[in-house]
C-alpha cells in the first residue's frame, strides 16, 4: 500500500493485516491511513478526505482549485467537501449546500466543483484581497470567463456572500504569476492610481516580445515587479536580472522593484516620486 486507503478496505482484500495497519501505517482520518514517515501532499489530503467521506463528498474550495491546476495553495489547507456531515475531523470542513449536476466533474476520478463553480466559491468565502489572489492563480491555470461565473452566479441568488462576487471577479486578472503580485496590483488599485497592465512585453531587436514586464503603465513608461527570494539566491538567475535590467532600461521604462518587507505606503511614495498619478 503506497498512497491513502481505507483500512476496513484493506484489511477485507487482504491487502495488509491489522499488525502491518498499526505498525507501517498511520491514521490520517478516521479509517483513512497512510505510510508512516511520507510526507502527505495537498493531493494525498484531499483523496484522505474524499474517502473519510466514504466518497460520498465533492471537493470544493482551495482544494478544488488545486485540482484543477492553480498554484500557490499549500499543502496543509483544510480540505473543503460538499457534504451532508456537520462533525468533520480536524483539516477538513464540510458544508451542505446546493450544487447542480452541471456544477460537478471530476478530476483524478473525484468528484470535484467546476472550475466556474470554484471561482463562484472562492469569490464569497473570502475577503476580497484574497479571493482576488485565488482566483487570479485559478485564471492563470484556466482561463475561466467571469462572464460563465456571474452567469452560475444567476442560479444561487442567495448564496451567502454573493454580494461580494462582482467586486472580486472585476479585479481578477490571469496575468499575476504569484499572490504577491496580485497584492501589489491591488495596492495601486485601491489607492486610486490607474489599473497597471499586466505581462507588459519588452521587445527584443527582432520585434518579438524578450521580456515581461509584471505589470505597469504605458503613459508613465513605469513598471513594478516584485522581485522574490530567487531573484538574490540564484546566482544565475541574479546575473540574468542584471542584463535584463540593463536592456529594460535603454528601451526608457522606469521600475519600481518591490522585495518581500517593504511597506504599502513606502511603494506608493517610490510610485508617486516615479511620476505615476491618481
Amino acid at each position: 500500500m503506497t498512497h491513502v486507503f481505507l483500512g476496513s478496505e484493506a484489511l477485507t482484500a487482504g491487502k495488509v493485516t491489522r499488525y502491518e495497519l498499526r505498525t507501517l501505517y498511520v491514521r490520517v482520518l478516521p479509517n483513512v491511513y497512510a505510510p508512516k514517515r511520507v510526507p502527505l501532499t495537498l493531493l494525498d489530503r484531499t483523496r484522505a478526505a474524499w474517502l473519510w467521506s466514504k466518497r460520498q463528498g465533492v471537493i470544493t474550495g482551495l482544494a478544488a482549485s488545486a485540482l484543477h491546476g492553480a498554484k500557490w495553495v499549500k499543502s496543509e489547507v483544510p480540505i473543503e467537501l460538499n457534504l451532508a456531515n456537520n462533525k468533520s475531523p480536524k483539516g477538513v470542513l464540510t458544508r451542505n449546500e446546493t450544487l447542480r449536476d452541471d456544477e460537478v466533474t471530476r478530476v483524478r476520478g473525484m468528484p470535484v466543483t467546476t472550475i466556474e463553480r470554484t471561482a463562484f466559491d472562492l469569490a464569497r468565502r473570502l475577503p476580497v484581497g484574497k479571493a482576488v489572489q485565488r482566483l487570479d492563480a485559478l485564471a492563470r491555470a484556466t482561463h475561466f470567463k467571469i462572464e460563465d461565473v456571474l452567469e452560475l452566479a444567476g442560479r444561487h441568488p442567495g448564496a451567502r456572500g454573493s454580494l461580494r462576487i462582482p467586486a472580486a471577479l472585476d479585479l481578477v486578472d490571469a496575468g499575476a504569476q504569484s499572490p504577491q503580485e496580485t497584492w501589489l496590483r491591488l495596492l495601486f488599485i485601491n489607492a486610486g492610481y490607474p489599473r497597471p497592465e499586466t505581462q507588459i512585453p519588452v521587445p527584443g531587436p527582432n520585434g518579438l516580445p524578450k521580456y515581461f514586464l509584471d505589470m505597469g503603465w504605458y503613459e508613465f513608461t513605469l513598471a513594478a515587479e516584485y522581485d522574490g527570494e530567487q531573484h538574490r539566491l540564484d546566482d544565475a538567475q541574479y546575473r540574468g536580472d542584471i542584463g535584463r535590467s540593463e536592456y529594460i532600461e535603454r528601451l526608457g521604462w522606469r521600475r519600481i522593484r518591490v522585495l518581500a518587507g517593504d511597506t504599502g505606503s513606502s511603494i506608493l511614495r517610490r510610485a508617486e516620486l516615479a511620476g505615476l498619478r491618481r
